[in-house]
């Protein structure tokens, strides 16, 4: 029977074995076989316990017992897994930097030999699973999240609100909202990796998304920048658009204050909307890009995104050769459809329709202007990472102990530690 875990994982020691493509498996003996696979999607268990129904059945004898954790606590829990001899056969583990420790223990096997349709996926979301040094594939991808505005359409209606399309259209739907006795935007600053999020979806176009990504990873400019330090200025003032107390607020309760009505608006990912669909079926959603502030870089409001993370196989599981083949089905189109259908999310699978009417207006979007999730894709390759800096300086900033150029320098202070531009 297929469950949910929320426990820490004992640490024992254990050998890495290495992956046998001669050797049977479980399906070609007849044995029995389970293959646990963890992830961080708590909110997702039911929805991806349906989808290893699918595979269930059409492979006798294998039961794919799926476990998730707290998302705060996950990565720890991981590495103590991977570490010992009670982890999972199969992970789902982050992207970009977040991938490189497990990949540099030798915790996970490269699967470039052993999985087909890696090369149909777009170059850009599959450089998530790569090894940084060595330039193998070490996971398949499941998702590709964009950020962007969520609102409350019913409460836009009844009190006569459209969609901005202006900086100016921005700040009087927000000033409306507070008029009204409604909070304007629902953020949960407690949990400090939301800032980041909530950074790029208010200032990747003051800032100049791509435009000054690619500026910063040639060491042109840095985070001390003017324009990057105007679009912290925004992030700033948008404070009186939240709650009170916000950095009191934690991921979960901004949700419900979104869902229940309290707030009209969330600034979010791809990855909220299974969520909202959940806690409140009867919401009726709508999205829209943050429009360019005055004096933005951008040309147009851009939806930053990134790689969410890929299926892993743990290099000391002893049914590798299982998790190999149900990796190979996480490259179908069948699989994609699946989890597009169930989790509302962008699959990387060619060939996936999106019946969900939210989700493919985000998606029409993200193809009109794409950007990256700057601080996710770039700065998580050596410690401090980027977003954790950024996090707390947001934070640090909300309670009035440092202002926007302070916070700058803080991100800049902490990149210099590793990284080195133009490498």
């Amino acid at each position: 029977m297929k469950r949910t875990h929320l426990a820490a994982v004992s640490i024992a020691a254990a050998s890495a074995l290495a992956l046998s493509a001669c050797a049977p498996s479980a399906t070609d003996t007849g044995d029995e076989v389970t293959l646990t696979l963890w992830s961080w999607r708590t909110e997702d268990v039911e929805k991806y316990n349906r989808i290893f129904d699918v595979y269930e059945e059409a492979n006798p004898g294998v039961t794919i017992e799926f476990e998730a954790f707290l998302n705060t606590e996950y990565n720890q829990l991981l590495t103590t897994g991977l570490s010992g001899s009670d982890g999972p056969d199969i992970a789902m583990v982050r992207s970009y930097g977040g991938l490189q420790a497990w990949v540099s223990a030798g915790q996970l096997v490269p699967i470039d030999d052993i999985v087909d349709g890696l090369d149909a996926i777009e170059p850009a979301v599959l450089a998530g699973a790569r090894g940084h040094e060595d330039g193998l594939i070490y996971g398949v991808p499941f998702a590709t999240q964009t950020l962007q505005m969520f609102y409350n359409k019913g409460m836009f209606d009844e009190l006569g609100l459209e969609e901005p399309t202006t900086w100016d259209e921005f700040i009087e739907l927000n000033d409306a909202l507070l008029a009204a006795g409604v909070t304007p935007m629902a953020l949960g600053a407690k949990d400090s990796w939301m800032l980041p999020i909530f950074s790029d979806i208010i200032g990747a176009g003051r800032y100049g998304a791509g435009e000054f990504e690619a500026a910063v990873l040639s060491g042109e400019k840095n985070f001390t920048d003017p324009d990057y330090v105007a679009s912290l200025a925004l992030v700033d003032d948008m404070q009186q658009y939240l709650s009170p107390d916000v950095v009191g607020v934690g991921y979960t309760d901004a949700q419900i204050q979104f869902t229940s009505g309290l707030a009209a608006q969330y600034p979010g990912g791809t990855f909220e909307l299974t969520t909202f669909n959940t806690q409140a079926p009867d919401l009726e959603l709508g999205v829209y890009q943050v429009p360019l502030p005055p004096d933005a870089v951008a040309d147009a409001p851009v939806t930053p995104a990134y790689a969410d993370g890929s299926f892993a196989i743990n290099s000391a599981s002893e049914h590798q050769d299982e998790a190999a083949k149900l990796l190979n089905w996480f490259t179908t189109e069948e699989f994609a459809q699946l989890f597009a259908d169930e989790l509302s999310m962008f699959s990387p699978i060619p060939g996936v329709t999106y019946d969900d009417p939210v989700l493919e207006e985000m998606w029409d979007l993200y193809q009109a202007s794409p950007a990256s999730y700057l601080l996710l894709v770039n700065f998580r390759y050596g410690e401090p990472q980027g977003t954790a800096v950024l996090g707390e300086g947001v934070q640090q900033m909300f309670l009035g102990e440092l202002d926007p150029a302070a916070v700058a320098d803080k991100l800049q202070a902490g990149i210099d530690q590793w990284f080195v531009p133009g490498n």
